[in-house]
């Protein structure tokens, strides 16, 4: 990524957008976050469990939050996406746009090609990273995120647990038995950050409960969280 290219960063409040917000602020001017808030928990672009609290991260980060909502209907939710960069470029004067994008080509190929309608880079720093290498990378930023949901046999157990070095160690034998994405590429887990070493402050979950959608899916639904001085 171009040193000191403004950028805005597609921010769901999961690990990989904020691994990758990581990258960007290292390499990038960072002048703003962009969410996209789907009403459709089935969204085929966009992450969804707790997307509502992205707010707080953002306060809590520090960087401006263009929140843009968006039905989620298959290829029209693009055109939100579009609307969001759109008026990330023409507030904040952005260039370019970094995803948290791992291995979903359905995903990549669309977030290029609403950049490459609107004039501005498109960066993908995890592209093709291995999974548990990302993982492992999650560890040495001392990014602390937590599994939001589950839809997966195998890890029924693992809903609110940290991702650290004993989820990695946990993780493995599940991943050999049922053969899913370590990294829950494949849908079979969502996350939500807590803390980074950019934060200037950590959240807590305040208040939560957990949803059964049934088919062994969970979810765990933040109520409230609460910002704690580091």
């Amino acid at each position: 990524m171009p040193a000191k290219l403004k950028t805005a960063v597609l921010f769901s409040g999961g690990k990989d957008s904020t691994l990758a917000l990581d990258y960007a602020l290292r390499h990038t001017s960072v002048k703003c976050l962009v969410s996209l808030l789907s009403e459709n928990p089935e969204s085929f672009m966009f992450h969804t469990p707790n997307i509502s609290f992205v707010k707080e991260q953002a306060e809590c980060i520090g960087i401006p939050l263009l929140a843009q909502k968006t039905k989620g209907v298959k290829e029209e939710e693009l055109k939100d996406l579009k609307k969001a960069l759109q008026a990330a470029k023409i507030k904040f004067g952005i260039e370019g746009a970094v995803t948290g994008a791992l291995a979903s080509v359905y995903q990549a190929s669309r977030v290029q090609k609403v950049c490459d309608s609107l004039g501005l880079e498109c960066f993908n720093p995890l592209w093709q990273k291995s999974q548990f290498g990302l993982l492992e990378e999650l560890q040495e930023r001392k990014i602390r995120a937590i599994v939001a949901g589950v839809f997966a046999q195998g890890l029924e157990g693992f809903l609110g647990r940290k991702i650290d070095g004993r989820f990695i160690k946990d993780i493995m034998p599940v991943v050999e038995k049922y053969s899913i994405n370590p990294a829950g590429e494949g849908g079979e887990f969502e996350s939500f950050t807590l803390d980074a070493p950019f934060f200037k402050k950590r959240l807590e979950i305040a208040d939560s409960l957990i949803l059964d959608r049934g088919d062994g899916a969970r979810v765990l639904k933040i109520e409230s969280l609460k910002a704690v001085k580091k």
